[in-house]
């Protein structure tokens, strides 16, 4: 289990970065499941939203019944994809 929530949020979130932009990265679309079910098992939220608003991405989620949002820097979440742009090469799509 991953210690906190706000780690679960933040893996998360750069992964689904990195798959809104490679929609044929199957790797990158699998670890997003991963995450995604990770977070509904041991923390038992359910995303609702996320949004861009410079300088922040906003992630909306149910906690329970309440409604909670959580906000990372938009240059931390885009490391990992700013990273596989640059070197292209290194992550190659594996089916």
């Amino acid at each position: 289990m991953m210690k906190s929530l706000q780690d679960a949020l933040y893996n998360w979130l750069t992964i689904k970065v990195v798959c809104d932009a490679r929609p044929d990265d199957s790797a990158a679309r699998d670890t997003e499941m991963f995450f995604m079910q990770m977070l509904k098992d041991d923390h038992q939220v359910i995303i609702d939203s996320v949004t861009k608003t410079e300088p922040f991405y906003f992630v909306e989620y149910l906690l329970g019944d309440e409604m909670k949002k959580q906000r990372y820097p938009i240059e931390l979440i885009d490391i990992m994809l700013d990273q596989i742009q640059l070197e292209p090469e290194k992550y190659k799509n594996i089916e």
